[in-house]
Order: structure tokens, then C-alpha cells, then sequence
């Protein structure tokens, strides 16, 4: 049962300041309209970056380089989100059992994992479990593999979320690849986000996870890309990714309601991976859902970006401190293979 959140968010930025500060003059030329009409129609107001390109501009960096700055901006930011979570579940870092960290945008040995888990007092027998290289849907395998530990186990997990896009900014270039990067700079934002499970029945309330699903169409595996080049994680993005999750969120989703007796009607909580707004309108339009659904996942896009791994998080976040939280969450998020995963949560009070 998911019975502590966290949030950490590097130093936030207005989109209109980041094209006319950094984004105009990096794509003058030939692509500036089209640069300019892609960030305007991004659905991003704001977001963040523990890399300001108004501070400092990354894309002639090596990826060594990167790298070293991954670890210094990480450590902390994905710390913070651990305290919150913890001090949000009631829960001490001595307590946990296992400790699970996603991250596609930066590596090192020692990694997020060792350093954090030294950092906040874990046990020295605390477990460790690193996802990384699977991209905006991460957070799901990652809770997937927190919760069956959690239920085996019967001890505390706590699962986080750490991603610093800004590391990957690229050189400006020419044609269709370029577009694509044009489009992952308008949208992509860095953050942290953690969760605590916890094993029930006990005292307390949370979200308990009731499944978490998945289905990859490889015949779409080059739609979504993360290469590692000279100069940073490049990002490939084909326009078509929304119409193959056309082809099947729906599926998806009614398979993995009907599992437990649910129909689409009856969920009033929806955690949609904002990857933007197109993404955002495909899935709602193929699960017939209304506007006020979509509004937490479409907020969060427009207050915070794209950030990848912890992004499904702030839109679970988001809806649990509603004046009225739901009662039922169904969390979808896409990715690299073509991926889709979804996950259903359920709200759960025991008194203790």
C-alpha cells in the first residue's frame, strides 16, 4: 500500500523565458518558426531544470561531463523526495526493506542507490533494486517490483523516481531528427519523486496497488529512442507514437479493469503519463473520458513538463490532495519498445 509521497523539484523557469533567453537563438535559422510554434503549442507553462540553459548551456558537453554533473544535482534533489516520503508514510530510512531507484538519465558506480541509501541511514541490509534505460513509464515496473517485495516480504519499501533531462540538451541540427529534438526540448523537464509502501493490514491509510500491467508493441520499437552518444542521451520521438497508443490504451486498460469485476466508468481517478498534449488526447478520446479525467495529468504537464520517470507520480500526487480524493486511481504511462503500462490503485483505511 503506497502510504507516503514526496516531491523535489529543481529551480523552475517560465517557457516564454526559456525560448526567448536560450531556445530562439539556439534554433535561429532556418527552424526557428517551427521551434517556436512546437514550444508554444507544448502545453508547458513552466518547468524545471537543475541545469538552467538560461545559466548554462550543455550541449557541447561530453557525456563525462554530463555524467559528473548528473551525480552532483541527483544526489540531493532525489534525497529530498526520500525525506519527504518517508516523513509523509511516518516512517524511518532504517525501516525499509527494499530500496528501488529509477533513472534513465544518468550513471555511475557508486550509483543513486548506494549513495542515498548511505545518506538517509538505511540499513546495511537494506535491498537494492536499480531500473534504469526504460524511459517515461519506469515508475510502473519500479512499483510493481516495490509492492510484490513489500507483500512477500512484509517489510516498508520505498521507491524513487529520479530524472535530470536538462543534462541532455543537443547541439542544434538539420531535419527530421533535429524536429524531434526541437519537440523533447519543448516538453522535458527534470524532477524527483518518491514513494513508501507499506504492508497492510495496519494502521493507516493509502493507496493499495491492485495490479500492475503491461503490453509492448516491438513492431513500433524504433518510435521511442534514448541513444548514448559523444555528446549527451539523444532522444528519438516519431511523431506516430500517439497513434499506436491508439491501437491500445483502451485494450489495455479494460483488460486490466476487468481483472477485478471494474468497468472504465467506475474510476474516478486517472493518472495519465502527460508525455504531451497529444499523447494526452489520444488517451482521451480511445477511453471516451471527459475533461475534468484528464485535468490532474494536464495540469501537471502544464505546471512541471515532462519529466520522464516521475512524472505519473506528481499526476497520483496531484489527485490524492483533492479536497475529495478518488477512491480508485488508474495510472497509464508510455515508453521506449513501444510501451504501455498502467496500474490500478485502490484508496484503503485501516484503523489501527
Amino acid at each position: 500500500m503506497i502510504t507516503g509521497l514526496g516531491v523535489a523539484l529543481p529551480p523552475s523557469a517560465v517557457q516564454d523565458d526559456l525560448w526567448e533567453g536560450f531556445f530562439a537563438q539556439h534554433y535561429a535559422g532556418g527552424r526557428s518558426g517551427l521551434a517556436r510554434r512546437i514550444f508554444a503549442n507544448s502545453g508547458v507553462i513552466t518547468r524545471q531544470a537543475a541545469v538552467s540553459p538560461l545559466l548554462e548551456d550543455v550541449s557541447g558537453w561530453s557525456t563525462e561531463r554530463r555524467m559528473r554533473r548528473y551525480q552532483d544535482e541527483a544526489v540531493p534533489l532525489g534525497r529530498a523526495a526520500a525525506e519527504r516520503a518517508l516523513a509523509d508514510a511516518g516512517r524511518a530510512a532504517s525501516d525499509l526493506g527494499l530500496f528501488a531507484v529509477c533513472s534513465c538519465t544518468g550513471y555511475a558506480t557508486p550509483g543513486l542507490d548506494i549513495l542515498l541509501a548511505r545518506d538517509l541511514g538505511m540499513s546495511p541490509n537494506v535491498q537494492r533494486l536499480f531500473v534504469g534505460h526504460m524511459g517515461c513509464y519506469a515508475a510502473l515496473p519500479g512499483l510493481g517490483a516495490v509492492s510484490d517485495f513489500v507483500v512477500a516480504r512484509g517489510r516498508p519499501a520505498l521507491l524513487l523516481c529520479t530524472e535530470l533531462t536538462s543534462l541532455h540538451m543537443q547541439p542544434a541540427g538539420t531535419g527530421a531528427a533535429d524536429v524531434q529534438q526541437i519537440v523533447s526540448h519543448a516538453l522535458f523537464s527534470d524532477a524527483a519523486a518518491a514513494a513508501v509502501l507499506t504492508p497492510g493490514p495496519g494502521p493507516g491509510a493509502g493507496y493499495a496497488v491492485r495490479e500492475v500491467a503491461a503490453v509492448t508493441d516491438t513492431t513500433t520499437a524504433g518510435h521511442m529512442t534514448w541513444e548514448v552518444t559523444d555528446l549527451g542521451f539523444r532522444m528519438g520521438l516519431s511523431p506516430e507514437v500517439p497513434a499506436v497508443l491508439s491501437v491500445h490504451v483502451r485494450r489495455l486498460v479494460e483488460d486490466l479493469l476487468g481483472r477485478h469485476g471494474l468497468t472504465i466508468g467506475e474510476v474516478d481517478g486517472w493518472a495519465v503519463h502527460p508525455g504531451g498534449p497529444k499523447i494526452l488526447d489520444v488517451v482521451q478520446e480511445h477511453l471516451g473520458l471527459d475533461d475534468e479525467a484528464l485535468a490532474a495529468s494536464r495540469g501537471v504537464l502544464s505546471a512541471y513538463g515532462n519529466c520522464s520517470s516521475p512524472t505519473v507520480l506528481l499526476v497520483v500526487d496531484a489527485l490524492r490532495r483533492r479536497p475529495q480524493p478518488p477512491r480508485r486511481i488508474v495510472m497509464l504511462a508510455f515508453g521506449p519498445g513501444l510501451t504501455l503500462y498502467g496500474a490500478l490503485l485502490e484508496f484503503s483505511t485501516v484503523a489501527a
